[in-house]
This record gives structure tokens, C-alpha cells and sequence, in this order.
């Protein structure tokens, strides 16, 4: 069980709290996911940092899937819970408050995510081979991941779109080599595209703003105002033009050891 502590930091909590991805997908990026691979009724989906669930209850929903997701958000795995409910697959779906470093499913799944949060394992290498280990044969993984659409020219651009540096990511035609490098073949990718940036980046500056309307002496008030004043331009300037974002589908190669 998690301690009573287990959490992300709280900006988080706050800015996307009326997020239902948190991450640049829209739903239908999520159905095209869905239907990409193939999903019928009864597989197991396994997916690490699965902040509100919406992508496991929505496949519950929409393929008959089941599904067990792992989040270290107290309130993201309130909230999927509560989609769960909602969708009507609470008996389908279970949501687990934890740290997800290091979770391997009790059962091999037919599709082990990790959506967005490779920094559980130290990076895409580390992650893909923590997925594997809950990954029936045959079954696929999935990597969500960054990439830059255009190079920055310098680290201080880089920095910009909130990494340390340009060396932090590869542009797509590099990421998707590196899969293979890993041993694993790319069977299918979807792709953020600039609107589901936008929601994802956009909609975290009324539910500040709203927050600071009701909280104005909160402690986190003074970063959060600071927030609601620049990443808007910060957003804009470097994000949105340099990084993209897609969740890719991969397979071990036959014959390859991973």
C-alpha cells in the first residue's frame, strides 16, 4: 500500500486538476489509438502513470478491454476511479495509487503503456524494459513520448519548451530508430497534433486562474500567478513550434532478446 504522502508535486495537482489527459492526446487520438491496435473484448492493458484513466475506461468502454492502472496522484486516481463509474466499467477497470517505478502485473497483459511518463524508469530504454516484464508473448507495448518537430538551435530554446537541453530528445525519424535499436519493431504510431497541444497547455490557465480566485493566500499562489502571466507566450514561443508528442506501438522482434 502507499504511504499516506505518495503524491506528485501539488502545481500539478492544481494546474491540471480538471484535466481528463494529461498529456496532448485529445479522445479521438485515444480511439485511434484504440482502433489501431486492435483491441478486442477481454484483453488486459496494464498502463503505469495513468494519471485520470481516461484512456483504459474509455477502451473498456468502447472494446470490452480490462484494465489496471498505476498513478502516484492521489487526486488523478480519484478521478479515474470516478471515471470508471461514470463509463459505467468500474467492474472492468482498477486504478491503483502508487509509484509506478518498478510495477510489474500480477498477470501478463496484452498491452503494457506507459503514456507519457518514461521518467519512471529512467528514460524510453528503461521503461520499455519494465513494460516487457508484465508483456504476454505476442503482446504490444506502448511509449509515450516527445520529439522535436524542428531542432532548436540552442539548449536555451530547448529550455524554453521545458527541457534542460536539445540532447534531452530525438526528432521523430531518430526516436523511431532508436526503437529498433532497443529490439523492438514499430507496429503503429498516432501523433499529437497542434490543437491537442493546445488543450492539454491551454486549458491549465483558466483552471489557475480559477484557483486563484479562490485560493489568493495559498502558498502556491504567488508561483501560480507567476505561471498564469508567462507560459502562455513561453507556450506559444517554444512548445508549440519545436516539440511534438506521439504514443508509438512496439513489438519485440522476432528472434531479438530484449
Amino acid at each position: 500500500m502507499p504511504g499516506p504522502d505518495l503524491d506528485i508535486p501539488r502545481i500539478f495537482n492544481v494546474m491540471e486538476s480538471a484535466h481528463r489527459i494529461h498529456n496532448p492526446f485529445t479522445p479521438d487520438k485515444f480511439a485511434t489509438l484504440g482502433a489501431a491496435l486492435r483491441l478486442q473484448p477481454g484483453m488486459r492493458v496494464l498502463d503505469l502513470g495513468c494519471g485520470s484513466g481516461e484512456m483504459i475506461c474509455t477502451w473498456a468502454r468502447d472494446h470490452g478491454i480490462t484494465g489496471t492502472g498505476v498513478d502516484m496522484s492521489r487526486l488523478f486516481s480519484a478521478q479515474a476511479r470516478q471515471r470508471a463509474e461514470e463509463l459505467g466499467v468500474a467492474d472492468r477497470v482498477r486504478f491503483i495509487h502508487a509509484d509506478a517505478a518498478g510495477h510489474v502485473a500480477e498477470e501478463k497483459v496484452d498491452v503494457a503503456s506507459c503514456v507519457g511518463a518514461t521518467w519512471i524508469a529512467g528514460g524510453v530504454a528503461g521503461t520499455a524494459e519494465l513494460l516487457a516484464r508484465s508483456l504476454r508473448p505476442g503482446g504490444i507495448l506502448l511509449i509515450g513520448e516527445p520529439y522535436w518537430r524542428q531542432l532548436p538551435p540552442s539548449d536555451a530554446v530547448a529550455q524554453g519548451c521545458l527541457a534542460h537541453a536539445v540532447s534531452d530528445f530525438l526528432v521523430l525519424p531518430e526516436l523511431l530508430g532508436s526503437f529498433g535499436r532497443l529490439g523492438y519493431d514499430v507496429v503503429e504510431m498516432v501523433l499529437a497534433d497542434q490543437d491537442g497541444w493546445d488543450r492539454y497547455e491551454a486549458a491549465k490557465w483558466l483552471t489557475t486562474r480559477r484557483w486563484l480566485e479562490a485560493h489568493p493566500d495559498d502558498e502556491l499562489a504567488p508561483e501560480l500567478r507567476a505561471k498564469l502571466a508567462t507560459e502562455p507566450v513561453r507556450y506559444a514561443t517554444y512548445t508549440r513550434e519545436y516539440l511534438g508528442w506521439g504514443v508509438f506501438a512496439l513489438m519485440p522482434r522476432l528472434g531479438a532478446a530484449v
